[in-house]
């Protein structure tokens, strides 16, 4: 199996041809409709019969919330992947285009679009008199999302800049944002809670968005060519650590809000446990599609047939950014 895979396949000799990328070109927009309807239906579906209410624009905060995580993965897994592929020897100098400005650009509208949320009281806004932008600089949450919206746009320039490494320092800003915005001050130990989910969402950003890095990158180097192989090695072992580091925060973080003892009842009967326990189920796919590509890439080093696992994992992996982004809306069963 290689990268690229052949132009045209022929049914039979006097058959129709199946013209190219039509099944890529269906599953992208399944994946595009997945991605919305989650974020958008996914509050409803998740509340059923828990007598939980949804907080107003639940879908809404979900969507944009998803968006900015995604956002966050494509630059960060591109200077993640830039870094790793320096140590690959022979290394093409030809690189994929950069999608880093665009994820900026859509992680400004996301966050713009999330303080707006917090402008009008966490209230959906209907016209843009009942946003004050005045009142952020008067919360915690306020200013929290006028630092994201800062963030991503700084990042977006430095992204067109001579020096797109810089950006990191922005998207650094926006994940320490996110982290502090998840535990608020009134939480019980949020220092501790803000530590757990900062590692998480870093570790997270570095491996969805390394891996889709180094699949565009090994799509670019063309098929067969053993420094692509040798770089998707090299991101495999270390994202054997960083899986180990969000399974171990994520657990810890799930500990916290959900205490030992209820922890079984609350996977099912509310609707933050439920979100959870559809991402864990995620993880683990994400988990055995890894470990197979894995198997592949050590019985043929000098292969690329564990792409076809990696790009399984890769869709993966955004589906899991999808519901994070559902899992952010949804009312948390904190009992302290």
């Amino acid at each position: 199996m290689t990268l690229i895979r052949p132009t045209s396949e022929a049914t039979d000799a006097g058959g129709p041809t199946r013209r190219p990328g039509t099944g890529r070109a269906v599953a992208v927009l399944v994946l595009a409709v997945l991605a919305v309807a989650i974020p958008l239906f996914g509050p409803s579906a998740a509340l059923h019969g828990t007598g939980e209410a949804a907080a107003p624009g639940a879908g809404g905060v979900a969507l944009l919330r998803a968006v900015l995580f995604a956002a966050l993965c494509v630059p960060l897994g591109e200077l993640f992947v830039g870094l790793l592929a320096r140590s690959v020897p022979d290394a093409p100098p030809d690189v994929p285009r950069s999608w880093a400005p665009r994820a900026a650009a859509a992680g400004f509208l996301a966050a713009l679009g999330l303080a707006s949320f917090v402008a009008t009281g966490n209230l959906v806004p209907h016209s843009l008199s009942e946003i004050n932008v005045g009142g952020l600089y008067e919360s915690r949450d306020g200013k929290l999302a006028l630092l994201e919206v800062n963030a991503f746009l700084v990042a977006g320039l430095c992204a067109r800049s001579a020096r797109p490494a810089t950006q990191v320092w922005a998207l650094a800003a926006v994940v320490v944002a996110e982290a502090l915005r998840a535990h608020p001050p009134t939480q019980h130990s949020p220092l501790t809670g803000s530590g757990l989910t900062l590692l998480h969402l870093t570790c997270a950003a570095l491996w969805a968005g390394g891996l889709l890095r180094v699949l565009r990158t090994l799509r670019r180097w063309g098929p067969g060519a053993e420094p692509g192989a040798a770089l998707l090695g090299l991101y495999a072992r270390v994202a054997a650590v960083l899986l180990a580091a969000i399974t171990a925060t994520g657990v810890w973080s799930s500990l916290r809000r959900m205490p030992p003892g209820t922890i079984l009842e609350q996977l099912t009967d509310t609707a933050y446990g439920r979100t959870l326990l559809a991402k864990v189920l995620l993880v683990a796919v994400v988990a055995a599609l890894a470990l197979w590509a894995r198997i592949r890439l050590h019985r043929a080093p000098a292969s690329l047939t564990a792409c076809a696992p990696a790009r399984a994992e890769v869709v993966a992996l955004g589906l899991v950014v999808v519901v994070s982004g559902l899992l952010t809306a949804l009312p948390l069963p904190i009992r302290w």
